[in-house]
């Protein structure tokens, strides 16, 4: 499920690494959508471990 997610994320999200985001200056939702893919990308990769 979380893999499913992952590749959606990367699709539909936007990259603020590519843009060079200060996390410093990120807005709220910025900062809140940064969050979400750590958080899929985390359990994503803990998935792929134990298979």
């Amino acid at each position: 499920m979380y893999q499913l997610l992952a590749k959606l994320n990367k699709l539909l999200l936007p990259s603020f690494s590519k843009h060079q985001l200060d996390l410093a200056k990120a807005n709220k939702w910025q900062m809140a959508i940064i969050g979400w893919r750590y958080f899929i990308t985390t359990r994503a990769l803990r998935a792929s471990e134990k298979v």
